[in-house]
């Protein structure tokens, strides 16, 4: 076999295609390999470079393979799609990674270690959890409103709800009971919730990074420990719009025959990272409309011409580019001179 500059292997849970290229760039591998003899292959192969699509999985293959002395390539899936020349198959995936990875301006994903796994599991299962608990109060809210009770707004409201319903006698026993389960479930659900978060706390006090991104507005200690573990090597991106156009921030871009056309952001990148950047500044803006504290004159002059929606975009955007600046240089952050927050009546 001729020696082997470049492979790309296209990943499943038990079938794993190699495609491979020597310096002439022509293909001298083409395998289907099963699980046990992927491992086994590169164990004896002499070190070389292997692209694999990041996907699930993948991080772990990186480290395994990166043990054998190989230097593993992750290519994100859109990148790696437009090589795919015709057909989609496990061998075309294979062939279009291994001409991927070969692309001069290729962009790749940093290798995450356990470590960061941990962490960013975390945060999933943060996430799962909230959506669990609002989807129960939601349930519980609905069942209670069919039977003439309802409560205000706040998650505070919901155990003083169901102390009415289980003092309620005029309720069927039956619907007493179920509202009990779910008050059991909603209990657990909180208390797992407190333990998740403060664990999360607790990583975050411990990393400088983290704390140093939390003192910006909008950015709180969630978002926060988000952007750093999610952003392993900022210095990758060459600008803070950079950083902002793959969290999905920057508008899409129809220009054509010299004529500028800008549309609406693009929402490509991590969703979870660019909708949490977005809320936390749609809280900042909602303060500065409620004429609460003190906001930069350019936030002041944007509020008084944007509608608070697409005000909150463009704060988000340069968010981001705040953090990738502090992220890259180690800076702390400095707010400019305040203005006094405008009462917006209307």
């Amino acid at each position: 076999m001729e020696q082997i500059i470049r492979i790309g292997m296209d990943t499943s849970k038990h079938v794993f295609e190699l495609h491979g290229v020597d310096a002439a760039e022509e293909p001298v591998l083409r395998r289907r390999l099963r699980r046990k003899q992927m491992i086994e292959f590169f164990e004896k192969m002499p070190p070389t470079v292997i692209g694999i699509e990041a996907c699930a999985g993948s991080h772990h293959w990186a480290r395994l393979l990166g043990s054998f002395g190989h230097e593993v390539k992750l290519i994100p899936p859109q990148h790696a799609k437009r090589y795919v020349k015709r057909g989609k198959n496990d061998a075309a995936d294979a062939r279009a990674l291994c001409e991927a990875m070969s692309r001069p301006d290729m962009q790749f994903v940093p290798v995450k270690s356990q470590d960061q796994q941990a962490v960013l599991m975390l945060l999933v299962v943060r996430d799962r959890l909230v959506r669990s608990r609002t989807q129960l109060t939601n349930a519980i809210r609905g069942h209670a409103a069919e039977f003439g009770l309802i409560a205000p707004k706040g998650l505070c409201r919901i155990e003083l709800l169901l102390e009415r319903i289980a003092g309620d006698e005029t309720l069927p026993e039956l619907a007493r009971e179920l509202f009990a389960l779910q008050g059991q479930h909603y209990a657990r659900l909180e208390a797992e919730l407190e333990q998740v978060e403060t664990k999360l706390m607790k990583w975050h006090r411990a990393d400088e990074c983290s704390r140093r991104l939390a003192k910006i507005p909008g950015v709180g200690p969630i978002v926060a420990t988000m952007l750093v573990t999610k952003t392993q090597a900022p210095e990758l991106f060459r600008s803070g719009r950079d950083f902002g156009a793959w969290i999905g921030l920057t508008p899409k871009d129809h220009s054509t025959a010299g004529k500028v056309r800008l549309g609406g952001i693009t929402r490509a990148g991590d969703e979870a990272l660019r909708a949490a950047l977005v809320t936390g500044a749609t809280a900042v803006v909602q303060q500065a409309r409620r004429g609460r504290g003190t906001i930069s004159p350019w936030l002041a002059e944007l509020t008084k011409r944007k509608p608070p929606k697409l005000a909150a975009v463009a704060l988000a955007n340069k968010i981001a580019r705040i953090v990738w600046k502090m992220m890259v240089t180690g800076e702390h952050y400095k707010a400019r001179t305040a203005a006094p927050a405008l009462v917006h009546t209307a």
